[in-house]
């Protein structure tokens, strides 16, 4: 059958012409794959440039796995910090990307996030639709792809999104199923946000900006990041029955400050590293962590947020929690002041949440096209 013939029988299977196809398509991949399809829609097949093991295109051909920089969050706190500090700048500098081990998360925290995640999206459709929503601002979101209003081609990814600041507010708008599920997202928002301030306060370190041997009244660099903003995304990625067609994300990198990715151990993260795509191995009791375009703008461009997306397989369902944090959402982020100097001046606009909802908005986001849009000539 040629490939405009199956992709012809493949929409036949989601019942309906334009219309419904495309209402049967916005209703998320796991709709599709309740329904039992058994190849690709169209709608999800990438440009053979951008697919996933296509030699044509810049950058298209990946590597066997990397292995990430390892900080260890132990040391972090101990008579060794001086060193992992140092190792965190270069991690943040040559990579953007690092694995996070000792983080002294309990273990049943971790995996009540991950076991919550799949029973979610285990739901019936009728119970999970019950949270969709376009509104970019809501508390909570149940969605597919990235921006399904504006993506000519669709993610093989569904996703809740759950606002986690502040939770008093936030909490009441959440699903109440599964059962549990409030409960371990808040001791999992909680627990993260201790870790993230602690690891920024690391960074801030890294890059000359807090001296940890002055008492905390003198370092007011930290005062603004701890009311800052926390989303919590859920990321499902069902099997697919042509992985090599289509992608869970597509390319992009993270609008914030920094990201601590929870992975469960089917493969899937790549990051755009030297020229290629490069597999990121699961690695048990750590976090992913990366460098969002907020903290590239903060540090005037010291440290650059990378590139990644996402792989699909045939044979296993992949759950990923992507806890993104930043700034609060009214605060202007701009480079630090006491980065900018003769030798490197201002390479950055000022900007804030609600631009980058506008600009998410009115296009489909491509690669780091709004960091792009935020750089001065």
């Amino acid at each position: 059958m040629s490939p405009a013939m199956r992709n012809l029988a493949v929409e036949s299977e989601t019942k309906g012409g334009n219309d419904s196809t495309e209402s049967e398509f916005h209703k998320g991949v796991k709709h599709l794959c309740e329904k039992g399809i058994t190849g690709v829609p169209s709608k999800y097949i990438l440009p053979v440039p951008d697919q996933p093991k296509s030699s044509k295109g810049s950058g298209s051909v990946s590597n066997p796995n990397l292995k990430l920089p390892v900080i260890d969050f132990a040391e972090l706190q101990g008579y060794s910090r001086s060193h992992a500090v140092n190792s965190l700048r270069k991690a943040c500098e040559e990579f953007g990307f690092f694995h996070l081990v000792n983080h002294d998360i309990p273990r049943d925290v971790i995996e009540n996030m991950i076991d919550v995640g799949k029973r979610f999206f285990d739901l019936p459709f009728e119970e999970r639709s019950k949270y969709m929503s376009t509104e970019m601002r809501s508390p909570v979101r149940y969605g597919t792809s990235f921006n399904q209003n504006k993506d000519e081609v669709f993610c093989w990814r569904d996703f809740l999104k759950l606002s986690c600041h502040p939770l008093s507010d936030v909490l009441p708008f959440w699903p109440s199923s599964p059962a549990d599920l409030r409960q371990a997202v808040v001791n999992y928002s909680k627990n993260t946000k201790v870790l993230y301030l602690m690891l920024t306060e690391a960074i801030l370190e890294s890059l000359g900006l807090v001296d940890t041997t002055r008492n905390e009244n003198e370092n007011d660099g930290l005062r603004e990041f701890e009311n800052g903003s926390q989303l919590l995304v859920l990321n499902c990625y069902p099997k697919c029955p042509e992985p090599d067609l289509t992608l869970g994300m597509h390319p992009h990198s993270d609008y914030g400050f920094l990201t601590l990715l929870l992975q469960d151990e089917v493969e899937g993260l790549q990051i755009h590293h030297e020229g290629r795509w490069v597999t990121v191995e699961p690695r048990p009791d750590s976090f992913v962590v990366n460098v969002g375009d907020h903290l590239e703008i903060f540090s005037n461009g010291r440290y650059s947020s990378v590139l990644h997306r996402v792989l699909v397989n045939s044979s296993k369902t992949r759950i990923s929690v992507a806890s993104l944090h930043s700034l609060p959402f009214d605060s202007t982020v701009q480079p630090s002041p006491k980065l900018i100097d003769e030798a490197n001046p201002r390479r950055y606009k000022d900007t804030n949440f609600a631009s980058f909802l506008d600009y998410l908005s009115s296009c489909e986001p491509k690669r780091k096209s709004f960091l792009e849009s935020r750089k001065l000539a």
